[in-house]
């Protein structure tokens, strides 16, 4: 079944390019480029991306990011400015899985593309795990603690998935970078750092004194929580 991504840009042209190329790799595309109209297809046709540019007609990329992730953890690419650097760490801040500076090469959207939706079907192999009050359901990407739902973005989950299957074991930065990006990595290592402390304060880990991720300075990042034998939920 093909995969449907939304894209929000109002570059009109830009958006029936894109809705071409990527209808080429098999995709559906929707396009909107009010974020208004972009909002009111998410909510209805439930796209698997979103595309999202940060310069948008009375609601920028930003706000529409924020909205999304108050209801959704629909993975989210944003295109950002030139690359500037302020735009690539609130769209993380935000929840954004990716960003991608403009003008860029369509190639490069589709290997992203690609990854992201690679990483979200990986991680559905494993059983369900706990430990104490936090359990994981990796097949439907479900999180809960103390019996309520943590929203994890795709990002956020794939960096828990990743530790929680490997307890006990230091990830560097660049380890989880790829994970989280799948493709070549940049030197923007602080979007590590950033999708970590958003999980930390979702689960209301206090990094000083931890009760699942320890931070191991100059290093990364490692699970220390107590896995619970023969439980699943």
């Amino acid at each position: 079944m093909a995969s449907t991504i939304l894209i929000i840009d109002d570059d009109a042209k830009l958006n029936k390019l894109l809705t071409a190329f990527l209808g080429d790799f098999g995709f559906h595309v929707l396009s909107a480029t009010h974020p208004l109209d972009g909002l009111k297809k998410l909510k209805h046709k439930s796209p698997d991306l979103v595309i999202l540019d940060v310069m948008l007609p009375g609601m920028d990329g930003f706000e529409v990011c924020r909205t999304i992730r108050q209801s959704s953890a629909v993975p989210i690419i944003m295109l950002t400015a030139r690359g500037e650097l302020m735009d690539k760490v609130v769209g993380l801040e935000l929840g954004a899985d990716d960003y991608l500076p403009k003008p860029f090469e369509p190639r490069e959207l589709v290997a992203r593309i690609h990854s992201i939706l690679r990483r979200t079907k990986n991680i559905d192999d494993t059983r369900p795990q706990s430990f104490g009050p936090l359990k994981i359901d990796y097949a439907r990407h479900l999180v809960t603690q103390n019996a309520e739902n943590v929203e994890l973005t795709t990002n956020e989950f794939a960096a828990l998935a990743m530790l929680t299957r490997n307890p006990g074991k230091v990830f560097n930065r660049d380890e989880i970078l790829q994970e989280l990006r799948g493709i070549d990595c940049d030197a923007f290592n602080r979007s590590v750092d950033i999708t970590m402390s958003r999980l930390r304060q979702k689960l209301k880990d206090d990094p000083k004194s931890p009760a699942f991720i320890k931070t191991v300075w100059g290093t990364g990042y490692v699970f220390i929580g107590s896995q619970d034998e023969g439980e699943t939920f």
